[in-house]
């Protein structure tokens, strides 16, 4: 018999959609290009902290960057708010990341690549490595994790039913990098009894 998901629960403190255990996804870059990096009409979401890591890593990815992007970063730096007040990393011409770099059709993240090659310490802002999952902030310190839908990842709905791999399985690493090993065990277990 199986039991019905409820639609959010409680996991270690975090407040999480029940659709990060039941909805399918895996990037598909090959069909998609990075495409989630220059769509949209504001910049990935960042923390105080992260734009001091970002900060620090600048040097390193600036030859990278395009010089739309680096004339964005100089007048506006290397985030701003958004219209909701949100603090997002810099866009060039109204929704490309001013991180993103280019091999070949591929939209790469400049910082991710460098943190991949040993350049910088900082990879990238843990709501892109997050997505498809948003990280909400509630009064009282609340965390709330919801599954975003964008038709722009279609391929990767579509792969994620072929592998029968659940939201939280695919981000299992950022889950870890954001909450902590201990926590992403509770929430297989939670998902395991759930499906019981």
């Amino acid at each position: 018999m199986v039991n019905k998901v409820p639609p959010i629960l409680d996991v270690g403190g975090v407040l999480i959609s029940s659709d990060l255990l039941t909805e399918r996804f895996c990037c598909d870059y090959e069909k998609c290009k990075g495409i989630c990096c220059v769509e949209g009409d504001a910049g990935a979401p960042v923390t105080l902290d992260e734009i001091a890591g970002i900060e620090d890593a600048l040097d390193t990815v600036w030859p990278m960057l395009s010089a739309q992007a680096q004339a964005v970063i100089d007048q506006q730096g290397v985030a701003y708010n958004d219209k909701d007040g949100d603090l997002v990393t810099s866009i060039v011409g109204g929704k490309d990341c001013v991180f993103t770099c280019y091999d070949g059709d591929n939209c790469l993240c400049a910082l991710e690549k460098a943190y991949r090659h040993g350049k910088t310490r900082f990879c990238k802002p843990i709501s892109c490595a997050l997505y498809p999952i948003r990280e909400k902030q509630f009064e009282g310190g609340i965390v709330g994790l919801n599954y975003n839908r964008w038709k722009v990842c279609s391929d990767a709905v579509k792969k994620g039913q072929e592998l029968d791999l659940p939201v939280y399985r695919f981000l299992k690493e950022p889950l870890i990098r954001r909450f902590g090993e201990a926590w992403y065990q509770e929430l297989c277990t939670v998902a395991e009894q759930l499906s019981l």
